[in-house]
């Protein structure tokens, strides 16, 4: 480790924050009868600096109408643009590096505190920063970043500043501390190599090196989503999989059966209600050689890469459904799937639990397929072997219910899945 003290900049160097910003901007433009700038000068004037100072510099606007656009703005960006905001891939890995080598981190920013802490909240990183900057209600609103940096900046500590813009540059060298150019960020390379950073960075994984920390092995996670049919599923697991992406997760979504070509066509003969007559052991057979391909083709190779992989369903639906279901018995399919699934059992399955009357009610809009369509008692044994899977192995399965609004549903699926990944390590 060359520092014990690292300060980052937000927008540009630890978030993409350019399509909240953009949305929000255009808002404030349309209530102020503005145009929108072009491209280049809303990258050089608005992404990185204060909104008031880029309509300064490209309006030559001041006084009360700046500070109405700056209103207008605010109110579009509070209530869903900071929402529009993705950590870069490769930054949560390696805060999370800095944080397990004791290294103090800080952020030092030129976005307002208040929206600060709502982007750093809602893309969870707040938990990894011992100190936040940024304007507050009673500063000037061009507080310079030199400012913004000496709040946060400890003594006694070896300390470096890392952002996309020149203002970071310059303000680490007012602070006497090393300055490191994030180029992958908004600030242009001739903007950065002006400000004479110690070091550039091409991308968030390139600070590993100039940190001098070893970047961490991942052994990839696998999660996987089970329920009855109507509980939301699909829905929830693509909710997931696009929050932890945003948050700054690789990510991997598959589904069951599926995922793979060979699969898709399986997944096609076995939910066509054409094939009625289909022989039960015929479909558990089926479903484990969709299985046996979806796990060597695709789910192991990403886990084998480090990624995160969500699976809508796994082996867990073939103990249910044709093992409690079909009656053929769980432990005679849970051997059928056995060379399926060659020893591979999910980290974490998240269980949707719906009464059979909601999930019937919200399946009645919709088609369904050849499963669906079987009686109550047959959905009614799939819900008593979950249960009895739940029971058994109540430290692998994520029980959730499903029986509020869709949002309701994903925050408590995130809130279940993030104390599981964080409590092993994997955020």
């Amino acid at each position: 480790m060359r520092y014990d003290a690292v300060i980052f900049d937000l927008d540009g160097t630890l978030t993409d924050s350019a399509p909240g910003i953009i949305a929000s901007l255009q808002h404030a433009m349309a209530q102020m009868g503005l145009e929108m700038p072009e491209e280049a000068l809303l990258r050089e004037h608005f992404l990185g600096p204060p909104v008031l100072t880029g309509l300064n510099k490209h309006y030559g606007m001041t006084g009360e109408m700046a500070h109405e656009t700056v209103f207008h703005f605010r109110e579009r960006y509070h209530e869903s643009g900071y929402l529009d905001n993705t950590v870069y891939p490769g930054i949560r890995p390696l805060l999370k590096a800095l944080k397990d080598k004791g290294c103090y981190l800080a952020v030092a920013t030129g976005k307002p505190q208040e929206a600060t802490d709502k982007v750093l909240k809602a893309l969870d990183l707040e938990r990894f920063f011992d100190a936040v900057s940024g304007p507050l209600p009673s500063d000037d609103p061009l507080i310079d970043k030199a400012a913004l940096i000496g709040r946060v900046l400890p003594m006694g500590k070896h300390a470096v500043m890392i952002g996309d813009r020149m203002t970071d540059i310059s303000g680490a060298k007012a602070r006497g501390i090393t300055g490191i150019a994030a180029t992958y960020g908004y600030g242009s390379r001739e903007e950065l190599e002006e400000a004479g950073p110690a070091a550039m960075a091409e991308s968030p994984e390139a600070l590993f090196e100039l940190l001098g920390l070893e970047k961490p092995v991942s052994s990839g996670y696998f999660i996987s989503f089970e329920g009855n049919d109507g509980c939301g599923k699909s829905t929830q697991a693509r909710l997931l999989a696009q929050r932890l992406v945003r948050n700054g997760h690789s990510v991997l979504l598959t589904r069951e059966p599926g995922g793979t070509a060979v699969g898709e066509q399986v997944r096609e003969i076995l939910l066509s209600n054409a094939n009625t007559g289909m022989e039960d052991v015929t479909e558990a057979l089926l479903y484990a050689a969709a299985r046996a391909q979806h796990v060597r083709e695709v789910i192991r190779p990403a886990l084998e890469a480090g990624k995160l992989v969500i699976s809508d369903r796994f082996v867990d639906s073939s103990l249910a459904y044709q093992g409690a279901g079909r009656m053929l018995g769980v432990k005679e399919v849970g051997q059928i799937n056995a060379p399926a699934i060659d020893g591979l059992v999910p980290d974490a399955t998240v269980f949707l639990a719906l009464d059979q009357e909601a999930a019937a009610f919200r399946q009645r809009k919709r088609a369904k397929d050849r499963l669906e369509l079987e009686d109550e008692a047959f959905h009614q044994r799939v819900a008593e072997a979950y249960e009895e899977m739940i029971e058994a192995q109540p430290e692998r399965f994520l029980v959730v219910s499903a029986s509020g609004e869709k949002q309701q549903t994903a925050a408590l699926v995130y809130e279940a899945v993030m104390a599981r990944l964080i409590r092993d390590g994997q955020a």
